[in-house]
């Protein structure tokens, strides 16, 4: 989805550690309060960038990147993920870019591509087909690239042309020993209902040649009966897998659509499995595009999507979104509707979580000089069919640690992130306020989750660098058979693109006065946010068993929201190009002294 979320911890050095992925149930979501009054300094500044971007930016392409780019398994170094690089770069450079591997170059756009070894073999596949087979029938296709195009697992190896014939062994859940007791897998596929992973494992060890998964995830319905409407046509839906890369066995594993497994389990069958897989073992490719900055140029905003994942909002949408605000972007500079900003504003198009931790790699001197990032994942969702919502994820505040009712995680489950960790920023608060602004020039809803983790904002959080993630969930279709072009949405497209765009550009272009205003909105908004915290707190602490505990705790969270929107206002001093003056460092300590007020027990 949204991103390939790690399930391995990733510690930050100043706020975050990775969430460990979790398929809850579907929890009601308010949005928050809305935000105070916009400032006026602000809105005459953005004003005008909101619309160039707005009418700049191109839906109709946007959708035909989508569509290219979502017909392809994309993976690092495979051809699926080479196309899509080399389409974002030809539309870079049609749209003014100039390639400065190629034409040494100081313009007003510059790109360049960036390789290193990768890790996924380059995986890809034409054929991936599992039929039933019955003595003197035709085989009964269950799952095959025409109807289910990504059944097949990551890693999975070629058969012979003809394709093979082995028996059948059903395990059941298959995530433990005695699921296997008593049965013979010697040149069998395994079907059961863990992970593929977890029953490769297995499998393997007990001398199997295949698997066969029928796992889901939580929110996806099979179109059952007494199934809500929701769920319709979900009989067929699928999520994809992989499997351990393992030459020596040279196996393979499908993921089963409900439909498929139903059929693989009404008696016991034979099925023959046809393959035809490569590993390319190319390098990964990173496509890098800046508009360079005019007074601080070594200073950057990053804004990063990733390449790799079969679907269509995640992530072609979010490769589609990023192609065309770095084109809207830099064709309303070059006419001079947008100024140009003072900081590098730097685009990102990578494998995700590695390709950021090997740019931050590789360019240690641009790395160290990046002050804000913003990463681009599932930014297309048609959420009237995705069921789906727009939500910043924001850098870690104390609402990644204390979970309270009317500001919960997503679905995706909350992060590992302690009090002691947080570090308050003016990012959340900032973008959040732009995108509401944006959404008043149609009826977009812009919402926000604590810190969860799990995407390229999570890298980049390691290096202190403030980073908010720009997503929807939860999704019905996520990493599913169903991620496809007809459920993403142009004008959603456009929605995320102009937002982050202005508040990339904004956050590359502060003066005193813009930086100034930002503070008071940040000021503004944490008080509203600690009025919230309290008064709802108190109703939570009087309902509580035990009260004391309760209120001991509420005492605690809002000391932890008033050091954060205290650090959160003084952050505006980072945002000025060039040092403060003497006047705009007295202005921000008195709209921070509101939140070094103590916190009173109940």
């Amino acid at each position: 989805m949204r991103r390939c979320r790690a399930a391995a911890a990733l510690v930050t050095l100043v706020a975050v550690a990775s969430a460990i992925g979790a398929d809850r149930g579907h929890a009601q979501r308010a949005t928050m309060a809305p935000s105070p009054d916009f400032p006026g300094v602000l809105a005459s500044a953005i004003d005008p960038v909101i619309a160039a971007l707005w009418s700049g930016f191109d839906r109709p392409a946007a959708l035909g990147h989508v569509e290219f780019v979502g017909q392809f398994w994309r993976l690092g170094g495979n051809p699926g993920y080479d196309a899509a690089i080399d389409r974002v770069h030809a539309r870079l450079i049609a749209s003014g870019f100039v390639d400065r591997t190629t034409t040494p170059s100081t313009a007003a756009g510059v790109l360049s591509i960036d390789q290193y070894p990768g890790t996924s073999h380059g995986w890809d596949f034409s054929v991936g087909t599992l039929a039933i087979v019955r003595p003197g029938q035709p085989d009964e296709v269950v799952l095959s690239k025409p109807t289910h195009h990504i059944a097949l697992c990551i890693n999975s190896f070629p058969t012979a042309p003809g394709g093979i014939v082995a028996p059948l062994v059903d395990v059941g859940r298959g995530d433990k020993d005695e699921d296997y007791a008593g049965k013979d897998l010697t040149g069998a596929v395994v079907l059961g209902d863990a992970d593929p992973g977890t029953l490769w494992r297995r499998a393997i060890a007990r001398n199997a040649i295949g698997v066969v998964s029928t796992a889901l995830g939580a929110y996806v319905s099979p179109d059952l009966p007494g199934a809500p409407a929701t769920a319709r046509n979900q009989w067929d839906i699928l999520q994809w897998g992989s499997i351990p890369y393992d030459e020596p066995h040279h196996g393979f594993g499908f993921k089963a659509s409900p439909r498929a497994a139903a059929a693989l389990r009404k008696a016991p069958v034979s099925v023959r499995v046809t393959i035809a897989s490569t590993f390319s073992n190319k390098p990964v490719r990173t496509l890098i595009a800046e508009i360079p900055g005019k007074r601080a140029p070594a200073e950057r905003i990053i804004v990063a999507a990733h390449v790799q994942e079969p679907g269509a909002n995640d992530n072609a949408s979010g490769v589609a979104t990023l192609t065309e605000m770095a084109r809207a972007l830099k064709q309303g500079i070059q006419a001079g509707r947008i100024p140009a900003p003072d900081r590098t504003i730097t685009f990102l198009w990578l494998e995700e979580i590695s390709g950021s931790r090997r740019w931050l790699q590789d360019h240690p001197a641009d790395a160290k000089q990046a002050r804000y990032m913003f990463s681009m994942d599932m930014t297309g969702e048609d959420v009237r069919k995705t069921g789906g919502s727009f939500l910043i994820e924001r850098w870690p505040d104390p609402g990644a640690v204390w979970e309270r009712p009317w500001d919960p995680h997503s679905e995706w489950g909350r992060g590992n992130v302690r009090a002691d960790q947080l570090k308050g920023d003016l990012i959340n608060d900032l973008h959040l306020a732009i995108c509401r602004r944006v959404a008043a020039k149609s009826d977009w809803v812009v919402k926000s989750n604590p810190y969860e983790g799990g995407s390229d904002h999570t890298v980049f959080g390691q290096t202190g660098v403030p980073a908010v993630l720009n997503w929807h969930f939860t999704d019905r279709y996520y990493h599913t058979s169903f991620d496809t072009p007809d459920k993403t949405s142009a004008d959603e497209m456009r929605n995320v693109a102009v937002s982050v765009a202005t508040s990339a550009w904004l956050l590359a272009s502060a003066d005193e006065p813009r930086s100034l205003a930002v503070a008071q909105l940040i000021s503004s908004t944490g008080q509203s946010r600690l009025a919230t915290e309290e008064r709802e707190g108190t109703k939570l602490a009087a309902a509580d068993p035990n009260t004391a505990a309760a209120q001991a705790r509420e005492v605690t969270i809002l000391a932890a929201w008033r050091k954060w929107y205290g650090e959160a206002v003084r952050s505006v001093s980072r945002l000025i190009v060039g040092p403060p003056g003497d006047r705009f460092s007295v202005q921000i300590d008195q709209l921070a002294g509101p939140f070094a007020a103590p916190v009173k027990r109940p």
